[in-house]
């Protein structure tokens, strides 16, 4: 008995073609994706120099605060050990021995000299102050006339020492203002007067010596009387016949044209003079 073939079984169709589509899906390819370099974010550069600045700036401030404490420290302690004061100035006497304005009324012309006696005393015990030259000068008080000008040495104050020295101010036919010079100078009675003495001074310590600096010396209230003006020369007279008779005596004029002296003393105040460029402080 020969054997039954049955046909092989055909295999299911895809789901396309099993729907009745009939085309077959496409197949699909890869693509590879596009390779884009990234830059470093921009919010962690920004707290990296904000974290930078912070610290640069937290370690500067240290510092000068550890300045500010060390300098204080040191002030502290060079107080403690020196108890450092201020040179002390006193105008001791003041003569005005001459004095001419004249009587122009749009430009009057000045001629006078002051002399000063001044008084310097070092209050400190361990402290030396060491003088430039001092230049000084004056003027009316009310109105800033200037009555002229003068320079005098500089030298070394010794600690606890006084020195006096002298000077004279003087001005040669020097043009004024009217308004000013006809109410501030007076020919006769006394008017008050401004000196001003300007110089750079240093300090030192024993072997250790600081920068000059520059100080004021300002001394107001100070009263000057002009010399009283000699009395005119006598005139001869004559008698009835015309012969001429003997001028009378001149009078003692020794006492009437000796100017008047200020003893009273002006105590002067001591400012220290800053200067940064071009201003002055």
């Amino acid at each position: 008995m020969a054997d039954r073939v049955y046909p092989a079984a055909k295999p299911n169709p895809p789901p396309a073609m099993a729907s009745g589509g009939g085309v077959p899906p496409k197949p699909q390819m890869y693509q590879r994706p596009i390779y884009r370099p990234q830059g470093p974010a921009k919010g962690k550069r920004g707290r990296s120099c904000r974290c930078s600045f912070c610290c640069t700036f937290c370690w500067a401030l240290l510092v000068i605060v550890l300045l500010a404490v060390f300098a204080a420290a040191a002030g502290g302690v060079f107080y403690l050990l020196y108890r450092p004061q201020r040179p002390s100035f006193t105008v001791s006497s003041v003569r005005l021995t001459s004095f001419n304005l004249s009587s122009s009324a749009t430009a009057p012309v000045l001629t006078d000299t002051i002399q000063l006696t001044v008084t310097a005393k070092n209050p400190n015990k361990k402290l030396v102050y060491f003088y430039d030259d001092f230049s000084f000068s004056a003027a009316t008080a009310a109105n800033g006339v200037p009555l002229g000008d003068a320079t005098v040495p500089g030298f070394a104050h010794q600690a606890g020492n006084t020195t006096i020295f002298t000077t004279t101010i003087a001005a040669a036919a020097v043009t004024v203002d009217p308004s000013g010079a006809g109410s501030d100078l007076k020919k006769s009675g006394a008017f008050s007067v401004s000196v001003d003495a300007d110089t750079r001074a240093g300090v030192k310590v024993g072997s250790l010596k600081t920068r000059k600096m520059g100080i004021q010396v300002r001394c107001d209230g100070i009263k000057v009387t002009p010399p009283s003006q000699p009395p005119p020369a006598p005139k001869k007279a004559k008698g009835k016949n015309g012969t001429a008779l003997a001028p009378a005596p001149a009078l003692d004029t020794a006492e009437t044209t000796t100017a008047t002296v200020s003893t009273a003393a002006h105590s002067c105040t001591v400012r220290v003079r800053v200067k940064i460029g071009r201003w002055t402080f």
